[in-house]
């Protein structure tokens, strides 16, 4: 498949921002039961407006794949069916919680602003922060099934791509917090770097396993199978027309071979090893600069990797569009 690079954008950077999140509400729920040191407002405000700076630039370069951006609001409407749809709704109540959630921290409100009153003094942001949540993993799971679901491209069709899409999403959001901690909450900063450790060292085991499995597909169509006939030797002549369409552009990446297969090795390296490496210095230093370093490289490694993954996608159209001979 052609990879575009407004969706290649989009499914980064709202990973990232949903990430991030989840690491801010788990540093509040862990404060409450006493099991974390409790932050300033300050830091849930400005880390829930940078979740949603990320979130929105995704929102923004969604824009840029459509032909008709001032149709954008009908992409909704078929959310009974389609995956596409329940992105398109639940991205926006994502951005929302993430918005009301640092407002809730910034302006001290608590259920009492609607005549509720509890012991517990973040009361309303426990709540919107849990709501949040849900749509957070609401929105990997639309993400991750708008291609699981496409059983005809077998590379897509596994369980594994919801999974990778939340693994690395939750990584990349927590090495981000690791790196914000250490400007907003030093006290975070282990923990958030030890989570940033673990979910980036599964998401390694999951992608790999994915590759592995890719490397293992044997198509379902061929030739043979395509026009009825079984003789072993088939030979295409030509494509039917001189000129590109948009059958060859829009299915297939065009890239040379070795072009496909250094952008597999430049991501595997970008997104784990590296940053790997760059948190554990960071972590054993307390170094700041580090942290950021290990942020940049794994979300650079990211876009290669998003790359990847729709280029690796083979839709049987190409066995037509494809091949010359």
């Amino acid at each position: 498949m052609h990879p575009a690079f407004s969706v290649i954008f989009l499914t980064t950077l709202i990973g990232v921002g949903q990430g991030l999140f989840v690491a801010l509400y788990a540093a509040e729920v862990g404060a409450v039961l006493e099991l974390l040191p409790a932050q300033g407002r300050a830091f849930y405000f400005h880390g829930s407006m940078l979740s949603v700076l990320f979130l929105v630039g995704g929102l923004i370069a969604s824009f840029f794949h459509l032909g008709h951006p001032e149709r954008a609001w009908r992409s909704a409407a078929r959310w009974r069916t389609s995956w596409l749809s329940r992105e398109v709704i639940v991205l926006p109540a994502v951005i929302g919680a993430a918005g009301l959630y640092g407002l809730t921290h910034y302006f001290s409100w608590t259920l009492a602003v609607v005549g509720i009153e509890t012991r517990v003094p973040q009361d309303l942001s426990l709540l919107l922060g849990a709501g949040g949540m849900l749509v957070v993993f609401a929105l990997f799971v639309c993400t991750g099934m708008i291609y699981a679901c496409i059983k005809f491209l077998q590379e897509w069709a596994s369980p594994l791509t919801v999974i990778n899409y939340t693994l690395l999403g939750l990584a990349s959001g927590f090495v981000l917090a690791s790196a914000y901690a250490a400007w907003q909450a030093p006290a975070l900063v282990n923990l958030y770097g030890v989570l940033a450790l673990v979910l980036t060292s599964v998401a390694a085991v999951t992608r790999i396993a994915a590759l592995i499995r890719n490397a293992r597909l044997k198509p379902r169509s061929t030739l043979q199978t395509a026009i009825g006939v079984r003789h072993r030797a088939i030979v295409q002549k030509a494509q039917g027309f001189m000129g590109g369409s948009f059958n060859t552009r829009e299915f297939f990446h065009g890239a040379k071979p070795i072009v496909f297969r250094s952008v597999k090795w430049v991501f595997l390296v970008a997104v784990f090893p590296v940053p790997l490496a760059l948190l554990a210095i960071g972590l054993a230093t307390q170094a700041a600069t580090w942290l950021v370093a290990a942020f940049a490289v794994q979300y650079a490694g990211l876009l290669a990797e998003r790359w990847f993954f729709f280029a690796q996608a083979n839709h049987p159209q190409n066995l037509y569009y494809q091949q010359v001979s």
